[in-house]
């Protein structure tokens, strides 16, 4: 118990002490005041994940046809949004993308740049309604680990990023994060406008191979940046490196199960259904008949919105 007691005490006054280093011009921001918020939203997300598929058990899906178009071309909005602000404000700011220390001072363009990164912590939160999404249309095998790995974790450590590095080098991942969400988006939306959509949605693996190669560009550029003394936190450099290997060790294996494990839907007769049902969506890729016994039964049945 006593060392449970110093762990706790020495936890807490590292944070203090972290805060004297934290970027003053993003705490009176919404949500970057404390922590306390974006770990409570999260932990409401984990909960969701339990109670929603026992909400659900008994009851039909739902469709959510309108909301999932709004939504899904209202977060291309959003992440366009944020690209083009990063990109013009950094271009203004006259930026390097080999090496960009943080400036922390009031500069238009560095506040800009701040605030862009602000907005794109705050999609990762909205995201998380990718998940209530599968649920409520009862997709519970969308709703796999690398998907719960990448929504969860992603809010907490950017909530992380704004607080101490609002600005350098931070801005690359983003600024290429939300331009292949621009994309990504764009696909669920047309994919929700229905089934005549489909024979133009072909092109959905190569979304998966270009958010792979997202995370090698990102580790060789953290580790230029490490190799060559960058003055940008060490810190964030070798847990960008941690964290995008393990997206590349679960997107590879999405990826061959997904793409090389199996038949392609064409090759079995099937079509793709829109907006993730047996298209891969967000990292997962099931059919929408379920195993009964050994024995194929169609879902009752949707609800409408």
């Amino acid at each position: 118990m006593e060392v449970v007691t110093h762990f706790v005490n020495d936890t807490v006054e590292f944070y203090k002490w972290s805060l004297t280093i934290a970027d003053k011009r993003v705490e009176s921001w919404p949500m970057m005041a404390s922590p306390l918020p974006t770990l409570a939203i999260s932990c409401l997300y984990l909960l969701f994940l339990w109670a929603g598929p026992r909400y659900m058990q008994d009851r039909q899906p739902y469709t959510l046809r309108r909301t999932l178009i709004v939504y899904n071309f209202s977060m291309v909005v959003l992440n366009f949004y944020i690209a083009k602000e990063l990109l013009i404000a950094t271009r203004a700011a006259g930026y390097s993308y080999l090496c960009q220390p943080v400036n922390y001072s009031n500069d238009v363009n560095e506040v800009r740049i701040a605030s862009a990164l602000w907005w794109y912590y705050i999609s990762k939160g909205v995201e998380f309604l990718d998940t209530v999404f599968f649920i409520l249309r009862k997709k519970f095998n969308q709703v796999s680990f690398l998907h719960v790995y990448h929504h969860c974790t992603m809010f907490i450590l950017w909530w992380i990023g704004i607080k101490w590095v609002p600005g350098g080098q931070a801005f690359f991942g983003a600024t290429i994060n939300s331009s292949i969400h621009v994309v990504m988006y764009g696909y669920y939306g047309l994919a929700a406008l229905g089934p005549q959509m489909q024979k133009y949605l072909w092109w959905k693996k190569y979304l998966t191979i270009i958010q792979m190669i997202q995370f090698h560009v990102t580790i060789g550029h953290a580790g230029h940046s490490l190799y060559t003394g960058c003055p940008f936190p060490c810190w964030m450099q070798w847990a960008l490196i941690g964290y995008a290997v393990t997206f590349i060790i679960l997107f590879a294996n999405f990826y061959y199960h997904a793409y090389r494990g199996k038949p392609s839907s064409s090759q079995k007769g099937g079509k793709p259904v829109a907006n993730g049902t047996s298209v891969v969506t967000n990292g997962h890729s099931k059919v929408e008949e379920v195993e009964d016994n050994g024995k194929r039964q169609r879902k009752g049945r949707a609800k409408r919105e």
